[in-house]
């Protein structure tokens, strides 16, 4: 039992697409090229941008070191795996892969949830949104984030490293996604699952309840003019987008997963290399295009001209 922590375990990938990994690989590889590039720059240009030392931008530059994280953690491995046929992975990188995927998944939702409180104060009282957001407050909020993340992830891979793995070290999959792992264990599993699904509900869950009852509903709709609510969705349009770009995709995910026979694996493998990918490309794009100052800023910057 304790040997298995020095066993390699191995990553299938795309089952019965291995002819295909080399052009699957270009589009993967475009897309983890775009989220680099894409995060990178908005992280530059809030540094540097003095009119963006706003609270708004600071929650901003937290999602995008988080997308950073998140593409990193999985993609190098994905694309070793269509590159190079490396589908080795030992015991404990399977287990630090798991940590750093969930806790920032985590983080991001928290994330979006504290970009929500930040545009219901600016909606509903702008004359104090600078002294209720300071920087000791944003700093705080990023820190609850974090550990809320670390706290309630960082049981995950101690409750997988304890179960004896005397079968199949096969894990069908891209990455170390936590059922795939748990379900190669030849022992009872179930508290394992209890807690993966209670954590989800009381991080995700929680989250998507509080941000469909803050600004969206409270400070969207119970405005007295159409006018004054479409400039509301005007100031939050880039972050409803990013909160549809987050949770959609992982609904549909989770909605195929539930079929279960009915759906073939590789699907649900794609679409979970998607999900992980598509978030953190998108966010820039959405907030590139949605800010004019980001926008000004990243043209300048790729036609070489001095801030």
């Amino acid at each position: 039992m304790y040997l298995i922590y020095r066993v390699l375990f191995f990553l299938t990938g795309i089952l019965g697409l291995e002819a295909l990994y080399l052009w699957l690989s270009i589009p993967f590889c475009s897309v983890f090229t775009m989220a680099l590039l894409g995060n990178c720059t908005l992280l530059y240009v809030i540094k540097t941008e003095l009119s963006l030392h706003k609270p708004m931008f600071y929650f901003l530059a937290m999602l995008c070191v988080i997308d950073l994280v998140l593409s990193t953690t999985t993609m190098p491995k994905i694309l070793s795996i269509f590159w190079y046929n490396s589908r080795e992975i030992s015991f404990n990188a399977c287990l630090v892969q798991m940590f750093f995927l969930y806790s920032f998944f985590t983080m991001e939702s928290a994330v979006l949830l504290a970009m929500a409180f930040d545009r219901y104060v600016a909606i509903c009282n702008p004359l104090r949104y600078t002294t209720i957001l300071t920087n000791s407050v944003i700093a705080k909020i990023g820190l609850v984030a974090l550990a809320r993340a670390v706290l309630l992830t960082i049981p995950l891979p101690f409750l997988v490293r304890r179960l004896p793995y005397c079968g199949s070290h096969i894990i069908p999959h891209c990455y170390c996604e936590h059922m795939a792992l748990v379900k190669l264990a030849c022992a009872e599993t179930r508290f394992n699952n209890d807690y993966a699904i209670t954590v989800t509900l009381f991080t995700v869950g929680l989250d998507l309840i509080f941000l469909s009852l803050s600004y969206i509903l409270r400070a969207v709709l119970s405005l007295a003019s159409k006018e004054e609510q479409l400039k509301a969705l005007g100031t939050c349009g880039s972050h409803l987008c990013a909160i549809f770009v987050l949770y959609i995709p992982g609904g549909i995910s989770s909605l195929i997963h539930s079929l279960g026979h009915y759906v073939d694996p590789n699907v649900n493998i794609l679409l979970a290399n998607f999900n992980i990918l598509f978030p953190p490309m998108m966010n820039p794009i959405v907030y590139g295009v949605k800010t004019k100052q980001i926008c000004d800023r990243a043209l300048l910057l790729f036609r070489g001209k001095s801030f």
